[in-house]
């Protein structure tokens, strides 16, 4: 009989293409990089890693990435000089190792998880690993997840509380225990369902700007000579290069989504009542919000299902009792189409002639991303360019929903005696700008309503915080101010801003009145929320912030009729819920820099090349989080502007 060479060289090609198969099929490569949770947790089950090989992946990254980015020529309190291409970034200033790990990994000591307690041997206070392989004996039991968050391997802002790691606001303050008691409720909430806290976050000292005297200045992972969005910017820069899944910052004015849209990644920033403040190094009693920073909407979705409800430990999550869906956030991060959501587009943030040039491209990639809406079947209601969609309802509500705050600020059609006391009838007037036969002020716009400032709030929270502590040594903002280090390289207009000299000034109020502040409030939201339901929207949209990622240290673009430099603020200071997606990107940016000639003014530089993220808002009522996050699921999905940064790429 004949041999049949050709039929054994198929069978023995077939029989090792099988075998590659099946070796492959058993335990495919595992890539931390970009990984969501959903993809975390089926390798979990899947047994094609641990979780302890999980936490130690982040922690390669993050020896490799989080080093110092910036030169320090006279310490981490000096002057700082920043790096082109630094391939750092410091995000996160402290690590949840025990100090014998810690010192394996090769981490400085800086990086403890307590500057008080150098043993550091408490059994109650497990660090990262040591959970991890609890976690890991519990699913090779069970082989089940410990819980819907297993594999969540988070960083926290230093601005929220943890038990098992150093807590003091991005402040070098001497606490006898820098540890504070207790967790932040939603840490707590978050631990329980199997998330595992591996870092804290850098952050802009006492929730503002780009640096801390304990954790030094942060960088941008786009481009490392830029600011990476101040106060929650290493929580947020930390998740797009990919050191932690997904991180919390906390939002006073745009510290969640001004962040998000540096750092290319999803940032939420809830309605103010959702989810609990109880635990947290407070900037303020009303605007503060705790928000997901993640680099997909559904990421951000499933914390949003573990961490918001009600918390008898503050009092204004109160009115989020019966207003939580049915079903769980995430369920409305599935759906494509937008076929029958109406989408409002503030041109009022959008208009062009009215800021700089600084502004253009950002609002010109935002109009590009509405058409996309479009075609996902939303009914986009668009002013056009120079159009408003707010100021038919500012100006018919403004006269009786701010009354003597806005007869205050004109003085010309609102004269008052010596006394304050009117001395002409003010209620005609304010009538007739209401129904247009006087005319309203046209610098009255929804840019510039709801900033009325408050008396002794700032003070009021940091003192309330510090006493509840219970801390030896720091018990109140004048001992912050006594005892404390601060960075001396202080640039006015920048984002390196003196922190002395801000809680000095919150010492100096000796009373608490927020009440212009609260019924400012309430203004913006009745006439916000009566132009929306007039329009029947269920969402606007507008650029998360005009102007692109500034020079760390420069001074930043000036504010112009009602634009910050940083993303737009007052909508979501006062209460409504915001979640910023990516957008795309630059091509060119204009810059700032000191006047030579004029020490408080600053030039025009540009343009030039730089690829800095941008990135989409969608506002909604309060409590309207499963609409915002439908919109957002859909248009990322779309879109798919996200992209890891170059520099920071997989390790070997």
């Amino acid at each position: 009989m004949k041999f049949n060479w050709l039929s054994l060289v198929v069978f023995v090609l077939g029989l090792v293409l099988l075998i590659a198969v099946n070796v492959h099929a058993a335990k495919p490569e595992f890539r931390v990089e970009e990984a969501t949770l959903e993809q975390i947790q089926k390798a979990l089950l899947k047994k094609q890693i641990t979780t302890v090989e999980l936490v130690n992946l982040y922690l390669k990254r993050i020896k490799a990435y989080n080093g110092t980015c910036v030169m320090e020529p006279e310490g981490v309190l000096g002057p700082v000089l920043t790096i082109a291409n630094a391939g750092q970034i410091n995000a996160l200033s402290t690590l949840n190792l025990r100090p014998a790990t810690r010192e394996t990994w090769g981490f400085d000591s800086r990086k403890a998880r307590s500057m008080t307690d150098s043993v550091d041997n408490d059994p109650g206070m497990l660090d990262a690993l040591e959970i991890a392989a609890l976690q890991d004996k519990q699913l090779a039991k069970t082989g089940k997840l410990v819980g819907p968050m297993h594999g969540m391997i988070l960083a926290v802002k230093d601005q929220f509380d943890t038990r098992v790691m150093r807590t003091t606001s991005g402040a070098d303050a001497p606490y006898a225990n820098d540890r504070p008691p207790t967790d932040s409720t939603f840490v707590t909430k978050l631990e329980a369902a199997g998330a595992i806290t591996l870092a804290k976050a850098n952050m802009g000292e006492y929730a503002g700007g780009d640096r801390s005297s304990f954790g030094g200045t942060f960088c941008n992972p786009y481009d490392t000579e830029r600011s990476p969005g101040r106060s929650s910017g290493g929580s947020a820069s930390a998740v797009a290069a990919n050191l932690v899944t997904c991180a919390i910052g906390e939002e006073s004015g745009p510290s969640v989504r001004n962040p998000a849209k540096n750092n290319n990644v999803v940032g939420l920033a809830p309605t103010q009542e959702l989810v609990s403040r109880a635990g947290m190094i407070r900037a303020s009693a009303i605007n503060d919000r705790v928000g997901p920073l993640c680099r997909t909407v559904q990421d951000v979705a499933k914390i949003l299902d573990v961490i918001a409800g009600y918390d008898p430990k503050d009092e204004l999550t109160a009115f989020a009792v019966d207003r939580l869906p049915a079903q769980k956030y995430q369920s409305f991060t599935t759906e494509r189409s937008l076929q029958g959501i109406r989408i409002g587009v503030v041109r009022e943030f959008m208009n062009r002639e009215l800021f700089s040039r600084a502004d253009d491209e950002s609002i010109a990639i935002v109009e590009r991303e509405v058409e996309m809406l479009k075609k996902l079947g939303a009914t986009v209601i668009d002013p056009g360019p120079g159009g408003a969609l707010f100021q038919g309802c500012v100006k018919h509500y403004a006269p009786i929903a701010y009354n003597s705050a806005l007869a205050n600020q004109f003085p010309d059609q609102f004269p008052v005696d010596p006394k304050g006391k009117p001395s002409t009838d003010h209620i005609p007037v304010l009538l007739a700008m209401a129904d247009g036969s006087v005319a309203f002020p046209e610098s009255i716009t929804i840019r510039g309503l709801g900033t009325e400032p408050s008396i002794g709030e700032g003070r009021y929270v940091l003192d309330a915080y510090l006493k509840e502590r219970g801390d030896a040594n720091i018990k109140t903002t004048e001992d912050l101010i006594k005892k404390s280090r601060f960075f001396t390289d202080v640039r006015p207009g920048s984002g390196f801003s003196d922190k002395k000299a801000a809680l000095q000034a919150k010492f100096d109020d000796k009373t608490l009145d927020m009440s212009n502040r609260m019924q400012t409030r309430f203004a913006l939201q009745q006439i916000v929320l009566q132009c929306m339901a007039q329009q029947n929207l269920q969402a606007v949209t507008y650029p998360t912030g005009n102007v692109p990622a500034p020079k760390l240290g420069a001074p930043a673009e000036p504010s112009v009729n009602g634009r910050s430099p940083l993303a737009w603020t007052l909508l979501g200071a006062n209460g409504f819920p915001a979640i910023s997606v990516p957008a795309g990107f630059t091509t060119e940016v204009y810059d700032r820099i000191p006047d030579p000639k004029s020490p408080k003014a600053t030039l025009m530089v540009g343009p030039v090349k730089a690829q800095l993220p941008v990135n989409i808002d969608f506002l909604g009522r309060p409590f309207s989080e499963p609409v915002l996050l439908k919109i957002a699921a859909a248009y990322e999905a779309a879109s798919k502007h996200r992209k890891a940064p170059q520099g920071f790429g997989a390790l070997q």
